[in-house]
């Protein structure tokens, strides 16, 4: 397991932990007088898009509109996959190759 997401808000927090599959864990800390909620889980494209996390569900649309050969935002299509590139190094995960 490893840090998914922080959390501020506690039913924020309840509600992600809720969303993903696998082990999972959701842990309370304090920051200064803040209590902030660490969500800690299996690194997976399919967790992180439940979370949307980097812009997942974007993407799925940008390339189902690829697919659809209709006109779809290029440049944001490679921002996301760039943010990708660094989520796939951190959570040592492989982009698929549709993705790209």
């Amino acid at each position: 397991m490893v840090l998914l997401n922080t959390y501020e808000d506690r039913d924020e927090a309840e509600n992600a932990e809720s969303l993903i599959s696998g082990k999972k864990r959701l842990a309370s800390e304090r920051d200064g007088t803040e209590l902030i909620f660490n969500l800690f889980g299996q690194p997976s494209w399919n967790n992180l898009y439940k979370l949307k996390m980097f812009d997942l569900p974007l993407l799925k649309e940008l390339i189902e509109l690829r697919k659809a050969n209709v006109d779809y935002d290029i440049v944001k299509h490679k921002e996301i996959i760039t943010m990708l590139k660094f989520a796939a190094n951190t959570f040592e995960l492989d982009i698929p190759r549709h993705w790209l």
